[in-house]
C-alpha cells in the first residue's frame, strides 16, 4: 500500500500568518490611537472641565447663617435674642436603619419620647438629605460623651445652633411672634420671592408677629465657606471665608413695662387692650389676652402643648387685638354726635325727654337706665350713656350718613399695622348688606336695623385696634397716623438708625368747635359721668367713655348678668385719651364677658394711664417693702 505524502506550501503559510499578524497589529494600533485620542480629548479638550469638576469634588462651599436681628422696645430692653448651643442631627439619607440609630443614640445620650414625635414631625415635612435635630440644647457632657462614640453613628453630628429666645415669654407674644423651621409652604414662598439663595442653610423663618412681617430686615444675609474636603467627605481646611451679614436689630415703638402693667391689668380676662401714641401712630403696647410662651414654638412645639393651647376655650393663639372683631357698644357715642353737629341733625343744647325706651315700627328698644335719664342734650347723652338719644339719633340720620361719616375714623376698615393677619371688620351700610348676602329679602336694609347701629349694636364689629385708632385720631384733632410697631431699623455693624417715619394717612374734616365739644364731653365722662369712679382722684385729666356690647339676644326679657352664663354675658369696653390737653396716649379696651365698660375696662384703662403718665405702678406690681425693723 503506498503512502500519500503531502507537499506543505510554507510560502501560503508564511503570508497567512504575517497578513494575521499585520491586522491583529493594526488592531492593537487602533486601540492604542483611541486610547491616545481619548487621552488627549480628556487631558486638553476637557482638561477645564474635569480641573473644575475635580475642583468640586475637592471643595464644599458650605453656608454661614447669619446671626438673627434683636427685637428690642423703645427703651431698650431685649424682647428677642439669639444664644448659642449644640444640638444632635441626623440626616436620614445617611443612615441604614434610623430607628436603631435612634435607639442606640439614646444610651449615649438621654433622647425623651417627645423627641422622637418632634424629629418623626420633621421628617416627614423633610427630605432625607436635610440635618434633623433627635436633640436639641446638649449640655457639655452629653456633646463630649457623643464625640466619644462619634465612630458608632455615621450620618450623625452635633452642630453648634443658634437658637431664638423670648426672655419676656408670654408678655407681648402676639407682637413679637415667633420663628419655626422652616416648612415646604415657606421654602414655595421662598422660591416665588426670589429668597431661596439666602436662606441655604437656615433651618427656621418668622412665623406670626413682628417675627414674620420684618423677617427680611430681621434676616440678614447668608456668607459661605470654601472647605477643603478629603475623599471621604471630611474637611481638611478652610479655603476661604465669605462672612454673613447679621440681620438687622428692631427698636418698637412699643413700652415693654406698659405693656406689662397692661396685662397684669387685666388679671384672669379675657379681652385686648392698644394704646397709640396720637402724634406718631406709635403702639405703646398691644395686649391680646391670654397669651402664650413663643419659646414653646422655637424648636417645634410638642403634641401636649399644642393640644392644651389649640384646645383651650380662652383661645390664647387669638390675636384678639387685632384680629376679634365685637361690637363697640357706646364707645361709639362719641362719633355719632360728631356725625350729628357735622351732618347738622343735631345742636348741643337741642335735647329730648328720654322715657327709657324708644318705639320704633312696634318695636321697643330700651335704654340701658330703666326709667331713662330724663331731658338730655347732647353733653349729657355721652356723660350719662343715654340709649335713647342715640336711638333717635340714628333714625334720623340713616344707615348710609351713619356709614360715610364713620368710614372717615377708619371704622371697618384694616388700620395697616405692621403685622399681618388684620380683620376687617364690619362697617354696615346698605351697600355693605348686598355684598354680604345673596338672598334678595336678606340684601334690603330695614329702617328697624338702623336704631340699634347708634349705640354700636347691631352689626356693627371692629377691632379692638380699629377702636384705638379712631381715639387716637380723635384725641389728635382729625389727624389719622397708620399704627405701627417699629420705630427703628438699626443697621448689623454699622449701627446706624433708619426711624419708621410716622405716616399720616388722612386729616378728617371737622370743625374746630364740634371736636372740641365732643372731647370736653368724654372729660365730663371720667369726672361727673359714667367712667368718674374709675377715674377718682386721678392727678391729670383725661377724656374717656364707657361701653358695654350685648353678644347675646335676650329676646326682650330683662338682662340679669348673674343668670347669664359667663360666656354669654356683655362685653366691657372703654376708650380714653390723656393728657385732655394735649393726648400723649390714646387706648382701647375690650374685656370679654366683663360685663359693664365702667366696672371692669375702665379701671384698666386708669392704670394703665396712671403708669404711662405718673409712673405709678399698680399695687400688685409694687416691690414689697422691706421691713427695717426686722432683726431675723
Amino acid at each position: 500500500m503506498k503512502r500519500r505524502v503531502e507537499i506543505r506550501n510554507h510560502q501560503r503559510e508564511l503570508y497567512y500568518f504575517r497578513l494575521r499578524l499585520a491586522i491583529a497589529a493594526g488592531f492593537v494600533l487602533t486601540l492604542f490611537a483611541l486610547l491616545l485620542g481619548r487621552f488627549v480629548y480628556l487631558q486638553v479638550v476637557q482638561y477645564e472641565h474635569y480641573r473644575t469638576q475635580a475642583e468640586a469634588n475637592r471643595i464644599s462651599i458650605v453656608p454661614v447663617v447669619p446671626n438673627r436681628g434683636l427685637i428690642l422696645d423703645r427703651n431698650g430692653e431685649v424682647l428677642a435674642h439669639n444664644y448659642s448651643a449644640y444640638t444632635l442631627e441626623i440626616t436620614p439619607g445617611k443612615v441604614a436603619d434610623l430607628e436603631a440609630t435612634i435607639d442606640a443614640l439614646a444610651e449615649v445620650v438621654d433622647v425623651a419620647p417627645k423627641d422622637r414625635k418632634r424629629f418623626r414631625k420633621l421628617l416627614d415635612e423633610s427630605t432625607s438629605f436635610e440635618s434633623l435635630p433627635i436633640r436639641t440644647l446638649l449640655s457639655d457632657v452629653e456633646a463630649a460623651r457623643f464625640a466619644a462614640n462619634r465612630f458608632r453613628f455615621p450620618g450623625v453630628e452635633i452642630k453648634a445652633r443658634l437658637f431664638r429666645h423670648y426672655p419676656r415669654g408670654e408678655s407681648a407674644s402676639h407682637v413679637v411672634g415667633y420663628i419655626g423651621r422652616i416648612n415646604d409652604r415657606d421654602l414655595e414662598k421662598l422660591h416665588e420671592d426670589g429668597e431661596y439663595p439666602n436662606y441655604r442653610g437656615s433651618d427656621y423663618i418668622g412665623k406670626v408677629g413682628i417675627e414674620q412681617s420684618y423677617e427680611r430686615e430681621l434676616h440678614g444675609i447668608t456668607g459661605f465657606e470654601q472647605v477643603e474636603v478629603d475623599a471621604g467627605g471630611r474637611a481638611v481646611r478652610t479655603l476661604s471665608r465669605t462672612p454673613p451679614v447679621s440681620g438687622n436689630n428692631l427698636t418698637l415703638a412699643l413700652d415693654a413695662r406698659l405693656q406689662e402693667v397692661a396685662e397684669q391689668a387685666f388679671g384672669g380676662n379675657r379681652g385686648a387692650l392698644v394704646a397709640i401714641e396720637p402724634a406718631t401712630g406709635g403702639v405703646l403696647a398691644f395686649v391680646s389676652r391670654p397669651g402664650f410662651d413663643p419659646n414653646l414654638f422655637v424648636e417645634g412645639i410638642d403634641p401636649q402643648n399644642w393640644e392644651a393651647l389649640n384646645n383651650s376655650l380662652d383661645r390664647p393663639l387669638n390675636n384678639r387685638a387685632l384680629r376679634g372683631v365685637y361690637p363697640p357698644g357706646s364707645t361709639f357715642k362719641p362719633y355719632m354726635a360728631l356725625a350729628a353737629l357735622e351732618l347738622g341733625k343735631r345742636t348741643i343744647h337741642q335735647t329730648i325727654s328720654d322715657p327709657g325706651y324708644f318705639t320704633f315700627g312696634g318695636h321697643r328698644f330700651r335704654d340701658s337706665k330703666p326709667g331713662g335719664h330724663g331731658i338730655v342734650d347732647m353733653y349729657k347723652s355721652i356723660v350719662a350713656s343715654s340709649d335713647t338719644y342715640y336711638y333717635m339719633l340714628a333714625n334720623d340720620l340713616g344707615i348710609d350718613a351713619i356709614a360715610g361719616f364713620m368710614r372717615q375714623f377708619g371704622f371697618g376698615s384694616r388700620t395697616g399695622v405692621d403685622i399681618e393677619g388684620e380683620s376687617e371688620g364690619v362697617l354696615p351700610s346698605q351697600e355693605w348688606k348686598q355684598r354680604r348676602f345673596r338672598k334678595p329679602e336678606q340684601q334690603k336694609w330695614y329702617a328697624g336695623e338702623t336704631i340699634s347701629i347708634g349705640i354700636g349694636q347691631g352689626y356693627n364689629a371692629y377691632t379692638p385696634i380699629q377702636l384705638a385708632q379712631a381715639v387716637a385720631t380723635l384725641a389728635n384733632d382729625g389727624v389719622m397716623f397708620r399704627p405701627h410697631l417699629v420705630q427703628f431699623v438699626e443697621r448689623s455693624g454699622s449701627g446706624e438708625r433708619r426711624q419708621i417715619e410716622p405716616q399720616p394717612t388722612r386729616t378728617v374734616p371737622l370743625k374746630p368747635q364740634h371736636l372740641e365739644f365732643v372731647k370736653r364731653a368724654m372729660v365730663g365722662v371720667n369726672r361727673e359721668g359714667t367712667g368718674a369712679r374709675a377715674f377718682a382722684g386721678a392727678e391729670y385729666v383725661s377724656g374717656g367713655k364707657t361701653g358695654t356690647a350685648q353678644m347675646f339676644s335676650m329676646k326682650g326679657e330683662k338682662y340679669v348678668e348673674s343668670r347669664v352664663q359667663e360666656r354669654l354675658r356683655d362685653h366691657s369696653l372703654f376708650i380714653a385719651f390723656a393728657p385732655a390737653e394735649e393726648p400723649k396716649i390714646a387706648l382701647a379696651v375690650l374685656v370679654e364677658n366683663g360685663g359693664f365698660g365702667a366696672r371692669t375696662a375702665a379701671p384698666i384703662a386708669r392704670q394703665v394711664l396712671d403708669y404711662y403718665l405718673l409712673g405709678k405702678l399698680p399695687r400688685a406690681m409694687q416691690p414689697q417693702a422691706e421691713d427695717d425693723d426686722a432683726t431675723d
